[in-house]
């Protein structure tokens, strides 16, 4: 099985500069992390992979600093990592990701399945994977707690929605997004960890695969952020209660059931 898993780094901090002429986030140089659900992207695939045999491919869209990402996945267990880097993708909605991410896994060939997170903490869209299956012209299936099978190129997943549980069967290749119910990642071992700085990450820009020019970064983009704001943050009335620690809690009950909470 080839199983190309697409991950993302998502930013720490919450002092974020944003770009003034486009609205976007400036990522480059700012601390990151593994988007938490790519991590059970990486363990399903992995499971897979321990099962049936095969490789996992690890793929970004970034700066170069998002190199630090693909080596945890890589520590996880995973054989190979590429990174698409390019100023020419700067400014990318999830329009032109999705895009540049299909015409990579394009570029890889006889692909057989392709795993992202349901989603990344920092945009919340869930609209990648969906973008990357249209533009492959694969099935998609989201929101995947569980998945199995893999008998005649057919698997079956359980798509947990918000009020059900749905079964599916499909065919391969396909796409699909994975929720954090569907395992529990595993830590990167010492030995991993070592051997993931001695794996070449390829780097690939837009001359590494055959792309339109007006379908990438901002181009490509055809979402307008208007405006960015941070939210006033409006300071609360505090009362501080004397007394005892009896007196205080008889004090606190006492407020609790006059503002009708008890």
């Amino acid at each position: 099985m080839k199983i190309v898993v697409c991950i993302k780094q998502v930013p720490v901090s919450n002092n974020l500069k944003i770009n003034p002429l486009t609205k976007n986030l400036i990522r480059s140089g700012e601390p990151g992390v593994m988007n938490p659900y790519d991590k059970n992207a990486i363990e399903a695939a992995l499971r897979l992979k321990d099962e049936w045999g095969g490789e996992v491919i690890l793929l970004s869209m970034g700066p170069s600093d998002f190199e630090m990402t693909l080596r945890q996945g890589l520590a996880m267990g995973c054989d190979d990592a590429i990174l698409l880097s390019s100023r020419k993708f700067g400014g990318a909605d999830t329009l032109a990701t999705g895009y540049v991410l299909a015409q990579a896994i394009k570029e890889l060939e006889k692909v057989d399945l392709v795993l992202l997170g349901r989603q990344s903490v920092d945009a919340d869209t869930s609209q990648v994977g969906p973008i990357v299956s249209e533009f492959l012209g694969w099935p998609q299936i989201t929101f995947v707690s569980e998945l199995a099978g893999h008998v005649k190129k057919g698997m079956t997943a359980t798509r947990l929605l918000e009020n059900m549980q749905q079964k599916i069967e499909f065919q391969l290749p396909a796409v699909v997004t994975v929720r954090s119910e569907m395992n529990e990642p595993r830590y990167p071992t010492p030995r991993n960890i070592q051997q993931s700085y001695q794996k070449n990450i390829r780097i690939w820009d837009e001359n590494s695969l055959s792309v339109d020019p007006n379908r990438i970064g901002l181009k490509g983009s055809p979402t307008i952020v208007r405006s960015v704001w941070a939210p006033e943050k409006e300071a609360k009335e505090t009362t501080y209660l004397k007394g005892t620690p009896d007196e205080a809690v008889r004090e606190l009950l006492i407020q609790m059931r006059a503002s009708n909470l008890l």
